[in-house]
């Protein structure tokens, strides 16, 4: 049983800072689960107030169901009850909403809904999708906003009359306008998350929308660093905020804007910088190249 209800859920989500930690790998590009439940182990040692498993800096893409269901199993166990674990859920609604099932087996604490597999769809039929997986579990379910499942308002303010446990809306297209109109409609009914890459980067002016927190790929590096950055923009001190921006996450996009999939890929190659290796990314994605890790474990050795 979870420890949390969805309302529950909602409001201990949106009190700290979030992140994806990644999924370790071989060489042999096998999931390393001894490793990755280490790693689960000293990241829960962390003041997260939540961690998202196989989630998109964790490779969701590129795992299979049944590696899904063993990854979201190990956060759970070796988190200890420390934080609040979130699976995922994806592809096509049926699979979807298995993988909502199996999170809830598995003993975690809410659902991240991704976008559907490669097709486009109409609002109804999203909303049919997001129905569809809210219906599956009794667990908080958060619906993430981006690529071909841009929700509209109004397809918002039926989905939350309707699906009691849908408790947040992650942002990962940056539309102020409709962020604006969001909170506007729904107010605190939802918990707003900011998951556009780099969160740190729009963590400040979201907070102006309601945003009141981000899904952060650095804190799986250097958590301190990402908390005390969570802690300048909650505070609203802008001068701590600027001075981490020109100071290391600035420098730290223009190695991720190199290439398609970095995003991912950078997260890796900081975990390698710090001496906490993951492995490699699986394909598609592509690791960085030696200079550019070189480049990065130079500039997070210059962290404070």
């Amino acid at each position: 049983m979870t420890r949390y209800l969805p309302e529950e859920l909602q409001q201990v989500l949106g009190a700290g800072l979030l992140s994806f930690p990644v999924t370790h790998f071989t060489d042999e590009l096998e999931f390393d689960e001894a490793a990755y439940r280490a790693n689960l182990s000293w990241l829960s040692s962390h003041a997260a107030a939540g961690l998202f498993a196989a989630g998109g800096t964790g490779e969701f893409f590129s795992l299979t169901p049944g590696e899904v269901a063993r990854v979201v199993r190990a956060a759970v166990e070796a988190s200890g009850g420390a934080t609040p674990i979130i699976g995922p859920a994806g592809y096509g609604t049926a699979t979807a909403a298995e993988m909502a099932r199996d999170a809830e087996r598995a003993g975690a604490d809410g659902v991240l809904l991704f976008p559907p597999y490669l097709t486009e769809a109409s609002q109804e039929g999203l909303t049919a999708h997001v129905q569809a997986v809210c219906a599956a579990t009794s667990l908080g379910v958060i619906v993430y906003h981006r690529a071909n499942a841009t929700l509209t308002v109004s397809t918002m303010e039926n989905l939350v009359r309707t699906c009691p446990n849908l408790v947040g809306f992650k942002d990962g297209v940056g539309d102020i306008e409709l962020m604006t109109s969001l909170y506007a409609t729904v107010g605190n009914r939802l918990l707003y998350i900011g998951g556009l890459p780099t969160a740190e980067t729009f963590a400040l002016p979201y907070l102006e929308l309601g945003v009141t927190t981000y899904s952060s790929a650095i804190f799986n590096f250097a958590p301190e660093f990402a908390l005390g950055f969570y802690q300048a923009v909650r505070t609203r001190d802008r001068t701590e905020v600027y001075r981490r921006l020109n100071d290391f996450v600035l420098p730290y996009l223009k190695i991720r804007s190199r290439k398609p999939g970095y995003a991912v890929s950078i997260v890796k190659a900081g975990m390698r910088a710090v001496g906490r290796s993951a492995g490699p990314v699986r394909p598609p994605l592509t690791d960085l190249t030696a200079d550019e890790q070189a480049i990065l474990t130079t500039l997070i050795e210059k962290l404070d």
